[in-house]
């Protein structure tokens, strides 16, 4: 087999594996890697597929309790391979791709915690992911005891306060207990995506990043409806009226039964955007 995949056989590979009754959340991230980089082979998803299992390989025998496991991990991927974030990684796309995180051992707080999870998930560690507002952590044991850890600051304790404080500075609200919930595989993945469309949104020049994105949500099981909203109005922002009007006017009769005059807008915007033709 050839080791070049095209984009049509990772979107393939995403939808197939987003349906999976087990989604395998470092092989959904490492499919949005290829559909990022058009570089990316299948042998570079393998070997990161080895790192990870490398990775977990190097943690100590014997670990039983969730507090041995957190530390056990931060001193492995914290400590001896220095895997951290930065304010600098917020800029770059490689901070949400895998392949580039495990590469580079930098990346953003979700990216950093899908590397914590995942070597964990392979030594058999009880480890979550919690996607707090503003910032992704990572928990270990029962979710009620919020064992945490911030794999953005080399995987350093935290406290229930500590997460607190994190959801006060970013929503201004207190914790809610509805927050400590842990993430789904597809939720992380949805968050993943929101982040990229989220960097490549104030960059007119990067829409094509913007476009995969949206696309590989709406391969997802569950997502936000108004995607198919924003996905059209991406495809006339890149010249593809016709196909964008068309996409707005099936979005459209979706919103018609619950706010028609919100479908009514819609309709017209289809309408300015089939006129770009002429």
């Amino acid at each position: 087999m050839s080791e070049v995949t095209d984009a049509t056989d990772w979107r393939q590979e995403f939808a197939e594996e987003a349906r999976a009754e087990r989604p395998d959340l470092a092989r959904l991230c490492l499919l949005i890697g290829a559909e990022a980089d058009p570089s990316v082979t299948r042998a570079d998803l393998d070997a990161a597929e080895i790192e990870l299992d490398r990775l977990a390989g190097e943690l100590p025998y014997g670990v039983r309790d969730p507090a041995g496991w957190m530390t056990a991990l931060a001193r492995l991927l914290g400590g001896r391979y220095g895997f951290h974030g930065t304010p600098a990684d917020y800029l770059r796309l490689e901070s949400s791709l895998l392949h580039e995180v495990l590469r580079r051992r930098r990346g953003l707080p979700i990216l950093l915690s899908v590397v914590w999870m995942e070597v964990a998930r392979r030594a058999g560690a009880p480890v979550y992911g919690l996607g707090l507002p503003g910032h992704f952590v990572v928990g270990f044991g029962d979710p009620a005891d919020q064992l945490l850890s911030d794999p953005f600051a080399g995987g350093r304790a935290m406290t229930g306060m500590d997460a607190e404080l994190l959801v006060a500075g970013a929503t201004g609200e207190p914790l809610e207990p509805s927050m400590l919930r842990p993430a789904s595989p597809l939720e992380i993945v949805l968050r993943i995506l929101n982040n990229i469309r989220g960097w490549a949104s104030p960059r007119p020049e990067r829409s094509g990043v913007a476009l995969w994105a949206v696309e590989l949500s709406l391969l997802l099981p569950s997502h936000p409806a108004r995607l198919r909203y924003e996905h059209a109005e991406l495809l006339v922002q890149r010249g593809e009226f016709l196909a964008g009007a068309a996409e707005m006017e099936a979005y459209a009769s979706v919103v018609d039964a619950v706010e028609p005059s919100a479908a009514a807008t819609i309709r017209n915007r289809a309408q300015a955007a089939r006129a770009l033709l002429n």
